[in-house]
């Protein structure tokens, strides 16, 4: 049994033996693959910026000083506040109605009777959209009656890309005449007010505009940019989120109802703005 026991142990030691040898002579033994384990999915990191916590001192024109963009805002991603109950089971809803007592008292003076179109007219729309934390909201747009679906159509085609708005809400009071901060991002339809450093009514005062994504996508004109924090945005070649290019999934939504972009347009440019008149 002895015997037995010393033949094994010396086995062993010839394997060990062999083994060290195959290493030195430069064989190495393969070695398991490592397993690795993926990071969680944190979600999204937010801009740390407190919206509309600056007024900016004001220009002869009106405006608010335009100034560079706070490095904060740069590449702008913030949660949407919800408003209105955010869509079931996170699927597209869309709904149209005509301008009930609740809505015109929200609407206060973004209409009166001497604007270019009554309020038998225009449509309440709500419709389901995709914020920058990655969650469906539900916005709400103020347009005229004969684009209401062709609009509604736009945003189910946007939804499905999963296209990033911030906010959607009507304009109200509040909004009429507001001091400027150059930060907000709300994209809205309706407002009867005239164009901007015009006479002429503005195509929103007819509900055949939208703007969408302000601040990711700021109007120019001259040294006019609006919103006044947004000029990192005017560079257009590098892409972030939430900015309409030509030939993507927002350009071509609208252009499929017959809709044109001031992103287009020579002077000045507006690639927040889509509209049904070409201005």
């Amino acid at each position: 049994m002895a015997r037995r026991w010393r033949t094994v142990v010396a086995l062993l030691a010839a394997l060990c033996a062999a083994c060290s040898g195959a290493e030195s002579a430069g064989v190495v033994a393969p070695e398991r693959p490592a397993v690795t384990t993926p990071a969680p999915d944190r979600g999204p990191t937010f801009s740390d910026w407190d919206v509309g916590a600056r007024p900016l001192p004001l220009r002869a024109d009106g405006f608010g000083r335009v100034v560079p963009t706070p490095p904060e805002l740069r590449v702008r991603r913030m949660p949407t506040t919800d408003v209105l109950p955010p869509p079931p089971a996170g699927s597209f809803v869309s709904s149209v109605s005509r301008i009930g007592p609740r809505i015109r008292a929200r609407m206060g003076m973004t209409w009166q009777p001497d604007c270019p179109v009554g309020l038998g007219e225009l449509r309440y729309l709500r419709v389901s959209f995709w914020g920058f934390d990655r969650r469906p909201h539900t916005g709400e747009l103020i347009v005229h009656r004969r684009v209401a679906h062709d609009v509604v159509g736009v945003f189910a085609t946007l939804f499905r890309a999963r296209f990033p708005i911030e906010a959607m809400r009507i304009a109200t009071t509040a909004d009429v005449d507001p001091r400027p901060t150059g930060d907000g991002n709300g994209s809205g339809a309706f407002f009867c007010r005239p164009m901007r450093n015009g006479a002429a009514w503005s195509a929103h005062a007819y509900g055949l505009a939208i703007d969408l994504n302000p601040f990711q996508n700021p109007y120019q004109s001259r040294d006019l940019v609006l919103p006044e924090l947004a000029s990192a945005y005017l560079n257009r070649g590098r892409v972030r989120p939430g900015m309409i290019r030509r030939g993507g999934v927002v350009t071509d939504a609208f252009a499929a109802i017959g809709w044109t972009w001031g992103g287009s347009w020579r002077t000045p440019r507006d690639y927040m703005h889509f509209s049904a008149t070409g201005h």
